[in-house]
């Protein structure tokens, strides 16, 4: 397993690779002792989700202070992550359900789309785009917008639809965070395109909303594990959730 090279000790290309071996299989115990530990503080009655930071503002809370009228003997944790970053605490059993936008698939996550819905222009009040209900990229020109990162799903949804229009934009700021973009335009700093849920949270606030002409549209999903099915209490909350999630795009 070793050679003497002048005087030392030099691992020979078979230990190479049984080092590598055996770092992969320690990698993997720990992966399974931390899996272990997530699934023993999982207790009965708790529902532990993760949230893309949009269904954190309205939605979400919404959805589990009703859930909780009904059944107040019901434990939630909640906690605002990024795509990726809800995979990974599924992965991990951190957490037993996640709320995402157009999620992409991942191996060892299954996933159930709980409503469509397609993408808003939202100015500040006074902005005139005309009588219709919806606008196209291209009465957006001149004004000035506020772009999004184009790191998310729905970033990478938007971004390729901007591209497609052909259309050079007015950007003033670029933002990762939907909820940025809305307060930036309700301030009357420029125009946006966000997700519908973003759209309409806090509705109080002084933003008016058009469909995109054409649409783009996109899925709201939750995920779970694929080997392990979520337990009968997080199937009845998905349920719920989806019922709110309904109303709450069509009121």
């Amino acid at each position: 397993m070793f050679d003497c090279v002048k005087g030392k000790l030099v691992a020979t290309p078979e230990a190479d690779r049984l080092f590598g071996l055996v770092s992969n299989v320690f990698d993997h115990v720990e992966r399974l002792r931390h899996v272990a530990e997530n699934l023993r503080a999982s207790d009965v009655g708790k529902v532990r989700i993760a949230a893309t930071p949009a269904f954190g503002v309205d939605l979400l809370p919404a959805a589990v202070s009703s859930y909780l009228e009904e059944h107040s003997d019901t434990v939630f944790e909640i906690e605002t992550l990024h795509h990726d970053e809800i995979a990974g605490a599924l992965l991990d059993s951190r957490i037993d359900i996640g709320l995402a936008f157009d999620s992409t698939p991942v191996p060892g996550l299954a996933s159930e789309t709980l409503a469509n819905d397609e993408f808003v222009v939202i100015a500040p009040q006074n902005t005139d785009l005309g009588g219709n209900d919806r606008v196209s990229i291209d009465e957006l020109a001149g004004l000035p917008f506020i772009g999004l990162s184009g790191r998310g799903p729905l970033g990478r949804l938007l971004t390729s639809y901007l591209e497609k229009s052909g259309v050079d934009l007015n950007m003033i700021v670029f933002t990762e965070t939907y909820q940025i973009a809305k307060a930036l335009v309700a301030k009357g700093s420029g125009v946006s395109i966000v997700d519908a849920i973003t759209a309409r949270s806090t509705e109080r606030d002084n933003v008016r909303r058009w469909l995109l002409d054409p649409p783009l549209r996109y899925s709201i999903d939750v995920l779970h594990s694929g080997s392990m099915p979520p337990s009968i209490l997080c199937r009845r909350f998905v349920k719920h959730l989806k019922s709110v999630i309904g109303q709450y795009l069509h009121h």
